[in-house]
């Protein structure tokens, strides 16, 4: 005689509160996106994705969901993709078909991908590692968002240690008999040290239905915004190069930021007013224990009135 097993995640809970987002992370896929004129590449992503879940009910059912969180992912990946914002819109929207009692998904996806490089000063070519981001939320009633991203390492160069040591610099300049003219000018030709922090730029767009923009440019916007780019292979005259353009290009984290946002302006012209952008800025401080942070979410709306208003 056969029992059937109680069902105790859709049982009322003890505490009667309704949760955002249940499910599930660290689940691990590949990923092919086709390209139009060249070979796809193939990345290793890990999502995330959960549900929100009523307050009458106790649990998820994790066996259940995950099993239907793997059928969606896997009919989602198993053909090439061109859009991975645009696949991950789609295992939203499944899944929120597939749970009755839900009435938002939100899926999210990291993968590693390497672009092609080339190094500043010797020209050899190279790779460098950036890390795509995309999201999306599926739910009753509301067009499907969807968000496309990047998080890029880079260099940044301290503007405010860097003119204490210009003023040092001048300073001894003109005590060795050089012209203040003579000073401006060397000062302006060799740019004096500023203590160095490895900077992490993350930028997304987000909108309503797929962001309509090329990761590859977001990329370009994140790595160009820091005091300079970084690079996994770099002889001596690429080290050279690096160190000079960062010392010549010094930023504040703030400054980061901003730069993201009127680049994403300029270069992003043709999104919509609602578009949501991210733009995140943190440096590994290299002279202090602590670590410098500055964010901005706003819309692309937003973002145009303020740069009109500089």
């Amino acid at each position: 005689m056969s029992h059937q097993l109680p069902d105790v995640q859709a049982t009322a809970p003890d505490v009667r509160i309704g949760l955002e987002q249940v499910g599930v992370t660290g689940v691990e896929k590949l990923v092919e996106v086709a390209r139009e004129d060249d070979r796809p590449y193939v990345l290793m992503a890990e999502f995330a994705v959960t549900v929100d879940l009523p307050r009458e009910r106790k649990g998820l059912d994790m066996s259940r969901n995950m099993e239907a969180i793997d059928e969606v992912l896997e009919e989602a990946v198993s053909d090439p993709i061109y859009r991975v914002e645009d696949m991950v819109g789609q295992v939203a929207e499944h899944l929120l078909e597939k749970h009755a009692y839900t009435s938002t998904a939100t899926v999210s996806m990291e993968a590693e991908f390497a672009v092609k490089d080339v190094t500043p000063a010797s020209e050899r070519p190279t790779q460098s590692t950036v890390d795509i981001l995309a999201s999306a939320t599926a739910a009753e009633g509301e067009p499907t968002r969807e968000e496309v991203g990047t998080r890029v390492d880079g260099m940044t160069v301290c503007p405010c240690s860097q003119g204490m040591m210009e003023e040092t610099a001048s300073e001894k300049l003109t005590e060795l008999g050089l012209e203040e003219g003579d000073v401006e000018e060397f000062l302006r030709e060799v740019p004096q040290a500023g203590h160095s922090q490895r900077g992490h730029a993350t930028l997304a767009v987000e909108t309503a239905g797929h962001p309509d923009v090329d990761i590859r440019d977001l990329v370009d916007i994140a790595r160009d915004s820091m005091s300079a780019r970084i690079y996994n292979l770099a002889k001596r005259p690429d080290e050279d190069a690096m160190t000079y353009r960062a010392h010549a290009n010094a930023r504040f984290v703030e400054d980061c930021v901003r730069t993201m946002a009127e680049r994403v302006v300029e270069e992003c012209d043709h999104l919509a007013d609602d578009a949501v952008v991210t733009m995140r800025q943190s440096n590994d401080e290299s002279i202090h224990q602590h670590n410098a942070h500055a964010e901005r979410i706003a819309t692309m709306g937003q973002l145009r009135d303020e740069l009109d208003r500089a």
